[in-house]
């Protein structure tokens, strides 16, 4: 790509995943309002793919996967040719692959009075995995990034809540199952809200990683 366009395109895919960000924090907030009224502290947020309306959250999941790619191609373009780069943006993609893949494989819904995530199925066991994997493809992919990221308070304070969120999550699986859609959705909004500082920062030629 000429030298002369790239901070362009970087500007280009920089704008669309913070856009994406955006879309899906609504999306998400949309279904959150409609039936069947899953909660947000105690229903995974893969749930709101189940129902009249799930059709939504798994183009959604899509929309994470397309913002994960615009995210690589903003560091690649933006960032020098290091191992941090390298190693960010293929644990990025991977991370991608596997929200994508959410969307073809609906969860297990808890019965009543049922929390965790506990599949029953064959599919509902593999969207565990697909997204667990996410998960920790993409909060490795955030230390990696973020340690290049130095000065970018809001990068690295992001991350952390992220990390923290993870935390909070494995934690809840096994202490207390009630509050897992909580802690999955602190650690999604350090996620999102990464993405969109890191993208916020790139866009600017005169601030690279």
């Amino acid at each position: 790509m000429n030298s002369r366009d790239a901070p362009r395109t970087r500007r280009v895919f920089a704008t669309a995943a913070m856009a994406l960000v955006v879309l899906y924090v609504l999306v998400d907030i949309v279904l959150q309002l409609l039936p069947p009224h899953y909660s947000v502290v105690t229903d995974a947020e893969s749930d709101l793919a189940v129902g009249p309306f799930g059709w939504a959250m798994q183009v959604n999941f899509v929309a994470r996967a397309v913002m994960s790619g615009c995210v690589v191609v903003v560091v690649t373009l933006g960032t020098p040719d290091t191992w941090l780069r390298r190693t960010g943006s293929a644990l990025l993609a991977v991370a991608g692959l596997c929200s994508a893949a959410l969307a073809l494989l609906p969860t297990d819904v808890n019965a009543a009075g049922e929390y965790g995530m506990t599949p029953h199925t064959a599919v509902g066991f593999a969207h565990v995995v697909f997204a667990t994997s996410g998960f920790l493809a993409v909060i490795a992919a955030m230390a990696v990034l973020t340690r290049g990221a130095g000065r970018q308070r809001a990068v690295l304070a992001l991350f952390l809540v992220a990390l923290a969120g993870l935390v909070l999550l494995a934690l809840s699986l096994t202490l207390a199952p009630q509050a897992v859609g909580l802690a999955e959705r602190l650690c999604l909004g350090g996620i999102l809200g990464w993405a969109f500082a890191l993208c916020g920062t790139l866009r600017n030629p005169a601030e690279p990683i």
